[in-house]
């Protein structure tokens, strides 16, 4: 089997990753190297943590310090400290868990405190007719019982990318604990003994994503999806869906508040001060009630509606081998494969440097697709200039691999832009959309549509699909000079999201969006 180590991107990719990570109106940008400001931290923070701005003014008025935060996946952020990259730019690190970190020696050995912040566990939420049509009791389901309700056709759900995101690897590894039955910490043989149950389960997955928020959007829109798999907090903010913690386990983020080495006594002193007031028992107060997250004061009551009951803690796997090992077992074997059409523009504008920057971006990008991945490009100018498709195949990986970098390279650029004509060409190639992968369209253009059908055209043509069709997302690229409000709409329209190459990168867009296939 070919291993893919997603948490060991090259580092020229998580570089770009980073400039395309999101920030608070005014922080720092990310990877922007600062020196320290007395009161001021400049935090790299799991992406989830963007919900904390009215805590975070709250002690900042309260204390004078002010978070200055970063924010990206937990998994990416480890892999960035390992490469010494957080050193004289950030004073502090802020994940959902540590856990993956002290896997890492590299990582590990930049972090010299750390303490617990609040905390939230893995839980699942179903639509409550589902939960009626089970006859499941939420204090009474476990792992098995969901796995069962899967391989019924009973349930389906969504589920973040547990490359990036820590809500998916802990609910990942919650699920291969529970399958295994493993009574201590996750070995090899325990990921190879549940990996036939494992198969099973991830049928049930009819979403993915890199992000919380984007999976919360499709869910809503798909409306034929049974539950979302998360953290608790992120559930339990939706009043549609009933919150079960499985009773035999779960993982849960516990977001530590960490020092790094590389900092001085007096950075030290200003995150201490940081974490005694984030523990005080007014700002726990208020972290449970406008997060949903747990207390982790004894003194502080969890928010009203939040299940006090105990649940067995499932431990982190061991070693680093094991955890790699499940995250490469996941997307080459149990997840649903793959499905993409690149919409890639090769009009006249795209002459020089930007193809250059294209053919780079897209033959990096091959040595992260998974096996089984079944991937199209579709160059376009006036019209669509080629369709070729590759698979790449568990038996023989570098056949499709090579078919798609040598395709790569003959591209050319020429004509001018039919956006939109190449857009209902890739919806056309994808056919029913009815086959068993996670499928979707990633559109790059340098430019405005000057020719082809129109936006309304388009519009037109989208809303005529049947409705398997329109399940289909676009990832729209702005790069060049695209127009940002056209792209959008069609995000909006297909429900995609768009990603930025203008302000970033555009290997770094295109390795985002893998998050998302």
């Amino acid at each position: 089997m070919r291993v893919r180590t997603t948490v060991s991107v090259a580092l020229a990719t998580v570089a770009a990753l980073l400039s395309t990570a999101c920030t608070t109106e005014g922080k720092q940008s990310p990877g922007e190297a600062t020196k320290y400001i007395p009161g001021t931290l400049r935090v790299l923070a799991s992406s989830e943590l963007s919900d904390m701005g009215e805590v975070l003014a709250k002690v900042e008025k309260d204390t004078g310090i002010k978070v200055r935060p970063t924010y990206m996946g937990t998994l990416d952020a480890v892999d960035l400290l390992a490469k010494g990259k957080a050193k004289d730019t950030y004073d502090a690190l802020w994940l959902s868990s540590n856990d993956y970190l002290r896997l890492n020696p590299d990582a590990a050995k930049q972090v010299v405190s750390e303490t617990s912040v609040m905390s939230s566990p893995v839980a699942i939420g179903v639509k409550p007719e589902t939960v009626r049509e089970l006859g499941w009791k939420a204090e009474d389901v476990t792992w098995s019982d969901i796995d069962a309700a899967v391989e019924d056709g009973k349930l389906t759900y969504g589920m973040t990318d547990p490359s990036r995101s820590n809500s998916g690897f802990s609910t990942l590894i919650s699920v291969t604990s529970a399958l295994s039955g493993a009574e201590s910490a996750l070995t090899d043989e325990d990921v190879r003994k549940a990996t036939p149950r494992l198969k099973e389960f991830f049928k049930g997955q009819q979403l993915t994503s890199g992000s919380s928020g984007w999976l919360a959007e499709a869910y809503d829109r798909r409306g034929n999806v049974d539950a979302l798999l998360n953290y608790e907090s992120v559930l339990m903010s939706r009043a549609d869906l009933t919150v079960i913690r499985p009773r035999d386990g779960v993982v849960t983020a516990d977001y530590p508040l960490s020092s790094l080495a590389s900092t001085s006594k007096d950075v030290r002193d200003d995150v201490r001060r940081l974490t005694d007031a984030l523990r005080t028992p007014s700002i726990q107060q208020t972290i449970t009630n406008t997060t949903l997250r747990r207390p982790v004061v004894a003194s502080v009551a969890p928010a009203r509606g939040m299940d006090t009951s105990r649940r067995r803690e499932l431990p982190f796997p061991g070693t680093r081998s094991v955890a790699d090992g499940l995250l490469d077992a996941y997307d080459n074997e149990l997840r649903r494969p793959s499905r993409t059409v690149y919409v890639l523009d090769t009009s006249g504008s795209m002459e020089g440097d930007r193809l250059e920057r294209l053919k780079t971006a897209l033959t990096d990008l091959t040595s992260d697709f998974r096996d089984r991945e079944e991937v199209t490009l579709m160059p376009f100018g006036s019209e669509v200039k080629s369709v070729r498709t590759h698979v790449v195949r568990p038996e023989d990986p570098k056949a499709g691999l090579d078919g798609i970098r040598a395709d790569t390279r003959e591209l050319s650029a020429s004509g001018d832009t039919a956006i939109y004509t190449s857009l209902e060409k890739a919806y056309e190639h994808l056919g029913a959309a009815d086959r068993d992968t996670f499928t979707s369209i990633v559109l790059m253009t340098d430019g405005e549509n000057t020719t082809g059908a129109s936006p309304s055209e388009f519009d037109d043509f989208y809303r005529g699909l049947p409705a398997a069709h329109q399940r289909i997302p676009v990832f729209p690229i702005l790069f060049g000079d695209s127009d940002r409000n056209e792209l959008e709409h069609i995000a909006d329209l297909t429900g995609g999201r768009l990603f930025d190459a203008q302000q970033g990168s555009l290997d770094g867009a295109f390795e985002e969006i893998r998050g998302y296939q």
